[in-house]
């Protein structure tokens, strides 16, 4: 009994080096998924719609289950960080309050505030609520009851992806259309920290280092800043050809990140970006609209290829298997504490 106890313990010690989890283990976040399904023999328009699109949420990475409206065009969400349950949603329509994991819906903006691309909280001052717009940069100070833009310095207002540096109040980072911009002053004032030729579609800060953040971009690359997004530089390695949609790092593992993108498929780095290597064998095509790294199972990624099911990975993109749906867009992926 104890030699097998004995190796029982050295398999499950052996598979978590190896980023992978035991099987069994209950996760600590619902995934949800920012779905456009209309590929699947769907008409637009329609009022007869067999495959909804728009906010779908799993909490077994299994199965997911549509919630709130159909819609076609979900960019991404936030979890609401006092209300639990809560999540801002931004749309099309603009953006919205879905209480109840989802399932109500409410509009927050008006009619002049529409397409929001980002949305997101400052932790530190959570009534605070920042969104990225086609058309500049708004801020709620009293959890979406009002809004206004704030885009003093911004000088091209095409807003695509925003961050909020968690350790200091008030300061955040958007992707522009031609630029990073940064503001320490929870927005009143923005000053540019990298031109790009490009929209930066993503920009993340690193779960194990506070002061690095990795941006992508529309065909002008990667960049990274080891300051706090002071300053900036290019990654090498990483293709400037072609339109890099999402950037993820691995909460498990300092120094793993991966990208994605149109004609790149996704591609890895295991030593903090100063080498590459593409991981989409196993994928149906290599238009990847979003990857993201799973933070309750080691090793684990998500990757969304065009008109295609989610594809998972349990070893960080060597291999890959169908996730979900079957012919999808998904536009984010988001994981969510659980209440």
């Amino acid at each position: 009994m104890a030699t097998t106890l004995q190796s029982l313990r050295a398999a499950a010690i052996a598979l978590l080096l190896a980023g992978g989890v035991a099987r069994g283990a209950a996760p600590q976040h619902d995934l949800y998924a920012c779905a456009n399904l209309s590929g699947q023999s769907q008409v637009m328009g329609s009022t007869r719609v067999p495959v909804p699109s728009g906010l779908y949420v799993s909490s077994d990475r299994r199965e997911f289950v549509h919630r709130g409206h159909s819609h076609i065009r979900l960019f991404t969400l936030a979890p609401d960080p006092v209300e639990r349950g809560t999540l801002w949603v931004a749309l099309l329509d603009g953006v919205v309050r879905a209480r109840d994991g989802g399932r109500t819906w409410r509009t927050m903006t008006g009619w002049n505030m529409t397409e929001p691309r980002a949305i997101a909280f400052d932790p530190a001052v959570p009534d605070t609520i920042y969104a990225g717009l086609p058309d500049g940069f708004a801020v709620s100070p009293d959890r979406g009851q009002t809004w206004r833009r704030m885009n003093e310095g911004i000088r091209r207002a095409y807003t695509e992806t925003v961050t909020v540096d968690r350790t200091k109040t008030g300061r955040v980072l958007a992707g522009t259309e031609l630029g990073i911009y940064l503001t320490e002053d929870a927005a009143r004032t923005w000053r540019l920290v990298q031109a790009t030729e490009k929209t930066t579609y993503d920009l993340l800060q690193s779960p194990h280092v506070p002061a690095l953040f990795f941006a992508v971009t529309s065909a002008d690359g990667a960049f990274r800043s080891d300051d706090g997004g002071r300053t900036w530089r290019r990654v090498e390695g990483v293709p400037r050809e072609h339109t890099l949609h999402a950037c993820t790092f691995d909460p498990a593992v300092a120094g793993r990140i991966a990208l994605c993108g149109w004609g790149v498929g996704v591609r890895v780095s295991e030593d903090g970006g100063r080498t590459w290597s593409e991981r989409s064998d196993g994928l149906p095509n290599r238009n990847i609209w979003t990857v993201r790294a799973d933070p309750d199972y080691p090793g684990r990624l998500f990757a969304a290829p065009h008109l295609a099911p989610l594809h998972v990975s349990d070893d960080f993109g060597r291999t890959w298997r169908p996730a979900a749906f079957e012919k999808a867009i998904i536009y984010d992926l988001v994981f969510v504490p659980r209440a």
